[in-house]
C-alpha cells in the first residue's frame, strides 16, 4: 500500500496544506492500491504562484533549452516504463501489455512527434510587401492542465509537452482516479532538471481544485479533457476571467461499413471498440452496416464478442481489463438494462460480472443488434464494451444517422470502393475521420467538433493551442524626426482597426 499525500510545487515535493485523504482503488479487485491527498484552493493557489513565479524566466529559455529538458524526460522515462505501465494498469485497470505498449507508451510517441513539431512553428511572420508589420507567436502564460483517468500518459503528454515547449508554466491536475501515473511523470520532472515551478501538480477533484484553477485570475488558459458535462462546467467557470478555453471531450463514433468491405471490417470494428474496454471517447461505439451485409454482420460481431477474453489487469495476455470504478461499473449496467428495455436485440454479452468473477468491476463484451436511432444507448456515451448495430439502406441515410448526435469526434467508413469511402469521409462531421481504420500520421492532431470540443491536439496545432498571436507595426528599422514644438500627424496610410 503505497501513501502519495504530497504534491510537486516549485521543483519539490511539499505536504497538502490540510489532509483530504482519498483512497485509489485497483478496480481488478476492489481494494485501495495508494492513497493520496486531495487539493485544496489554497494549495491550488500555491502551484498557480509557483507557475506564475517561473513564467519569465521559462519563456525567454531559448526553444532549443526546452526541447533538450524534454528529450531528458523522455530518455529517463524509457528507464522506468515498466514502472510506468504498473502504475496505469493498477491505477485505471488497463492490461499490463495494453499499459506497457499503447497506454504507457504514448508518453514517448506524443513527444518524440513534438520535438519534430516545434521546429515547425513559425515564431515570426512578416506582413505585407516592405516586411514591416510581423506577426509573432509567444507563450499564452501560466496554463492550467485537466486530465482523465482512460489514457492518463496520452493525454498529459498531449498537454504538458506542447505547453512546456511552447514557453508556458503549468499546472497539472490528473484525475483523482488515477493519479499514480501524473505522480510517476512529476518523478521525471524533477530528475530531468526542469527549473523549479515550470511544471507542478496537484492531486484533486473537479469540485475544488479543478474549478480553482478554472476560475483563477493568473491563469490564461486551461486545456481539458474529460465529459461533456464537465468540459461544460470548466467552460462556464472560465467565462468570468476571460480565459482561453480549450476541450476534448466524449464522442459516440460511427463505423459505417459497406457491404463490400467485408468481414475483416467488423472484426475490426469490433476489436477496437472493446480496447480499453470500451473507455476511449473515439471508440467506434455505433456500428452502421449496409442491409445486406447487415446480417451477416451483427453475427461476425457477435462472435468476436464472444471470443473477447475478460482478465484482471495483472495477466499478461490479449484480453481486455475491469472498468475504472464502481459508478462507471453501475452506469454501464444501468445502459445495458436500458437497450433491452428499449427493443435491441442483444447478441452478445449482457448485464452482470463475465462468468467466473464475484468482483472486480468487470464488464461482458456486449452487442446489440437491431438498434434504432434515438434509442438511449445509441444517443449516450457508455464508455463501456458495449456495442450498437444499426442498419442503413442507402449512402445518404448513413450519413444521416451517422451526423445525428451531439457528438464530432471521430468516425469511421469502410469500403472497397475508393470514390465512395472519400465521399462518405467529407460529409461525416466529426473533428477526425478514419478511412478503412487507418491510422493517422505522425503529427496529424486529436480533436472534435460539437460537444467533442474543438481542441487541436498534437503536432504543430497541439502547440500553437499553447500559444497566442500578436501584431505588431514598424517593425523596420526607420528614421523619421520631427522639428521641435512639431504636432506629429498619422501617416495618410494609417487605417485604424477598431470594434
Amino acid at each position: 500500500m503505497q501513501m502519495k499525500g504530497q504534491f510537486y510545487i516549485n521543483g519539490q515535493w511539499v505536504n497538502p496544506s490540510r489532509e483530504n485523504t482519498w483512497a485509489v482503488i485497483d478496480p481488478s479487485t476492489e481494494e485501495p492500491c495508494a492513497f493520496i491527498n486531495l487539493a485544496s484552493e489554497e494549495d491550488v493557489d500555491a502551484a498557480v504562484a509557483a507557475a506564475k513565479a517561473a513564467l519569465p524566466s521559462w519563456r525567454g529559455t531559448p526553444v532549443s533549452e526546452r526541447k533538450a529538458y524534454v528529450e531528458r524526460i523522455l530518455e529517463l522515462f524509457e528507464r522506468r516504463r515498466g514502472e510506468m505501465a504498473e502504475a496505469i494498469s493498477k491505477e485505471m485497470g488497463a492490461p499490463i501489455d495494453l499499459a506497457y505498449g499503447e497506454q504507457a507508451g504514448s508518453l514517448a510517441w506524443h513527444g518524440r512527434n513534438f520535438l519534430e513539431a516545434i521546429d515547425r512553428i513559425e515564431w515570426s511572420i512578416p506582413q505585407g510587401e516592405d516586411g514591416d508589420t510581423i506577426i509573432v507567436k509567444e507563450p499564452i502564460g501560466v496554463v492550467g492542465l485537466i486530465i482523465p483517468w482512460n489514457w492518463p500518459m496520452n493525454q498529459l503528454a498531449l498537454k504538458v509537452f506542447p505547453a512546456m515547449l511552447a514557453g508556458c508554466t503549468c499546472v497539472l491536475k490528473p484525475s483523482e482516479e488515477a493519479p499514480l501515473s501524473s505522480m510517476l511523470f512529476a518523478e521525471l520532472v524533477h530528475e530531468a532538471g526542469v527549473p523549479a515551478g515550470v511544471f507542478n501538480l496537484v492531486n484533486g477533484d473537479g469540485a475544488t481544485a479543478g474549478r480553482r484553477l478554472s476560475t483563477h485570475p493568473d491563469v490564461e488558459m486551461i486545456s481539458f479533457t474529460g465529459s461533456t458535462r464537465a468540459g461544460r462546467e470548466v467552460l462556464k467557470a472560465a467565462a468570468d476571467t476571460f480565459k482561453l478555453v480549450t476541450l476534448e471531450l466524449g464522442g459516440k463514433g460511427a463505423n459505417v461499413i459497406f457491404a463490400d468491405a467485408g468481414r475483416k471490417a467488423v472484426e475490426t470494428g469490433v476489436v477496437h471498440m472493446m480496447e480499453n474496454s470500451g473507455q476511449s471517447c473515439n471508440a467506434p461505439s455505433r456500428m452502421l452496416v449496409e442491409r445486406p451485409f447487415y446480417d451477416e454482420a451483427v453475427s461476425i460481431a457477435a462472435e468476436v464478442a464472444n471470443a473477447t477474453r475478460v482478465g484482471p489487469a495483472s495477466e499478461k495476455g490479449d484480453h481486455i481489463g475491469p472498468v475504472v470504478n464502481k459508478r462507471q461499473w453501475e452506469n454501464i449496467q444501468r445502459l445495458i438494462q436500458k437497450g433491452i428495455e428499449e427493443g435491441a436485440r442483444l447478441v452478445a454479452g449482457g448485464p452482470g460480472l463475465p462468468d467466473g468473477f464475484n468482483r472486480g468491476y468487470y464488464v461482458r463484451p456486449t452487442v446489440f443488434a437491431d438498434v434504432r436511432p434515438g434509442m438511449t444507448i445509441e444517443r449516450e456515451e457508455i464508455f463501456g464494451p458495449v456495442l450498437s448495430i444499426i442498419p442503413f439502406d442507402t449512402e445518404e441515410e448513413a450519413i444521416r444517422i451517422a451526423n445525428a448526435t451531439p457528438y464530432g469526434l471521430a468516425n469511421y467508413v469502410e469500403s472497397a470502393d475508393p470514390e465512395r469511402r472519400r465521399r462518405v469521409a467529407r460529409h461525416l462531421r466529426a473533428g477526425m475521420v478514419h478511412i478503412n481504420h487507418k491510422s493517422f500520421a505522425p503529427g496529424t492532431f486529436f480533436g472534435g467538433v460539437k460537444a467533442s470540443g474543438r481542441a487541436r491536439e498534437g503536432g504543430v496545432w497541439g502547440i500553437e493551442e499553447f500559444l497566442e498571436t500578436r501584431a505588431i507595426s514598424g517593425w523596420k528599422d526607420r528614421a523619421e524626426t520631427l522639428r521641435v514644438g512639431e504636432t506629429p500627424a498619422l501617416p495618410s496610410s494609417f487605417r485604424v482597426l477598431s470594434c
